[in-house]
């Protein structure tokens, strides 16, 4: 254990051996993160800079969003996050995703010291390095800066460290710790709808934890606590035009027109792809059939966790809450994995298009400790031989599978250090390029499709403004509706299209004979046109 020495010049804490090593793995996690967060690593995209473009007009003052520009229900937590060192040092994607490593930093610390509480010391160890691990569908929901995700992780955890250090009497100061229980719960339901399956288990955790409790004060500064983390939303939604509502929004989305598909492909796309690539097991592009196994066994790995938490439950029958309370918090993390996944194959774009969807399964991490430590029961049993010859079999097949877990992650880790990094930072350059040649000499207002606009917008620091058109060179998909108008205004706007894409051929085909008039000019990948007029086809 972690125990507090004296020294005569000053306090120091001294870390036993599992903690070190996790100190250790936990620190080469980060610093791997950080050489990627320097490098821009993976490229960056016109996703993550809305939120870095609401995040600088925090900054100055200009804006106090609610919710992603464009969208009603995503919160902006990490926008509010960045904005104070945006104003510090000027817009840039290490600065924007800088809060995202500290999040990712304090949700390892997080996890090991409840790993440790309520399964094992080297158990939590095993844990922080599994973590520390990441290829580029882990490292994207880490690093980027998207919504939701880095900070409910961290968030939920010490939810649950609260609740488990309230049954078991190690919290002293036990009202003000049920209000920040309750804050975390609104600020984390703000930020991402996504984390309510564990909203709800951890709530229930606390309920059993301090049922009496909750009847007076305690109870009173939870909800205060929840209705200020969640106050924007609730703020946002009550003065929302009809039909613009977070819960008229999501059930917009969830229930897209066209043919249903089939449970069958929903759980394929959830579990035997979905779970492996949230879980660091897969590249980006996909999994392979050796790498699907684990899609396989997740299922039979929560009933056995549920299995083995009801059973450690009742062998502490009669027993004080504090002991009682590690398998409650067991049930309460596969509970919360459990609902999740039903959530997510519930939806069609578990089937439709499980690679870029996998993302919303990055929440599985919390569970992580529960869902392991069957595996690690029996193979610690059968390492020492405590159990008989199934026992020494299942354990040793058990050891294969964590090993299994460890060496995959690691081979795509490192397949993704050594040969992914490259195709981001060439992504990354050319943006670069482009942004460079724009704020330089002009045109500095443009149109362009969806994925060049707001990169683009936020890589110059506003310098040039751009509006977002489709493959058609008609009104596309644009948050920010002021850059649409300032475009629209614009006496000359030029056009910033991939070479060789559909809209270049249109565009080329639009200019007609002024296009031997129209400079054009080609910046990495990109083709940038400058109409002697402007070319705007849908007025």
């Amino acid at each position: 254990m972690s125990q507090p020495v004296q020294d005569r010049r000053w306090w120091r804490p001294r870390l036993d051996r599992p903690a070190l090593v996790a100190l250790l793995l936990g620190l080469v996690g980060v610093g791997y993160r950080l050489v990627l967060t320097l490098y821009t690593v993976p490229a960056s995209n016109s996703d993550e800079a809305t939120f870095g473009l609401a995040a600088l007009h925090i900054s100055e003052g200009r804006a106090h969003p609610v919710f992603l520009y464009g969208q009603r229900y995503m919160g902006m937590l990490e926008s509010y996050l960045a904005a104070p060192l945006i104003w510090l040092a000027g817009p840039s994607w290490p600065v924007l995703r800088l809060p995202m490593l500290v999040l990712y930093a304090l949700f390892l610390y997080l996890i090991h010291r409840l790993t440790r509480r309520v399964c094992a010391p080297w158990f939590a160890t095993f844990v922080v390095g599994l973590l520390a691990l990441g290829p580029e569908r882990v490292v994207r929901d880490q690093l980027t800066v998207v919504g939701g995700r880095p900070e409910a992780k961290p968030a939920v955890v010490l939810m649950l460290l609260v609740a488990v250090g309230l049954a078991a009497g190690t919290i002293h100061r036990r009202r003000p710790a049920v209000g920040l229980f309750g804050l975390l719960a609104g600020l984390a339901l703000w930020s991402d709808w996504l984390i309510a399956p564990y909203l709800l288990v951890s709530g229930l955790l606390l309920l059993y934890a301090i049922r009496r409790e909750l009847l007076g004060w305690a109870g009173a500064l939870l909800v205060a606590g929840f209705v200020v983390g969640v106050a924007p939303m609730i703020w946002a939604n009550v003065v929302a035009p009809p039909g613009q509502d977070s819960w008229s929004v999501l059930r917009e989305i969830s229930t897209r027109p066209g043919p249903e598909p089939s449970w069958a492909l929903r759980l394929r796309g959830g579990l035997v792809e979905g779970v492996p690539l949230a879980g660091g097991l897969c590249p980006i592009d996909g999994c392979g059939r050796w790498q699907e196994w684990f899609g396989y066994l997740y299922p039979l790995l929560l009933l056995v966790a549920a299995a083995l938490a009801v059973i450690f439950y009742r062998r502490t029958a009669g027993g004080p809450r504090g002991r009682r309370i590690g398998p409650v918090t067991h049930l309460a993390l596969v509970a919360g994995a459990a609902l999740t996944l039903l959530s997510y194959v519930r939806s069609p774009l578990a089937a439709l298009d499980p690679l870029a969807n996998a993302r919303y399964l990055s929440l599985l991490q919390i569970s992580l400790p529960a869902v392991l430590w069957p595996l690690w029961l029996a193979a610690v049993a059968g390492w020492r031989g405590t159990v008989g010859a199934f026992g020494r079999l299942s354990g040793a097949v058990a050891a294969v599978v964590l090993a299994a877990l460890a060496v995959t992650s690691l081979v795509v880790t490192v397949r993704y250090a050594t040969d992914g990094v490259a195709a981001s930072r060439d992504e990354e350059r050319q943006a670069r390029e482009l942004a460079t040649v724009l704020r330089a000499d002009g045109p500095h207002e443009v149109y362009g499709d969806y994925w060049i606009c707001n990169r683009l917008v936020f890589d110059t620091a506003e310098e040039v403004v751009c509006g977002v058109v489709d493959d058609n060179l008609r009104p596309g998909q644009n948050r920010y509706l002021p850059y649409w108008r300032q475009v629209g205004r614009a006496a000359r706007p030029g056009y910033v299209v991939e070479a060789d894409s559909v809209a270049d051929f249109r565009l080329r085909r639009l200019l007609g004979d002024e296009l031997d008039r129209t400079p054009v000019r080609d910046v990495g990948g990109y083709r940038v046109y400058h109409p002697p007029s402007p070319v705007r086809p849908w007025r």
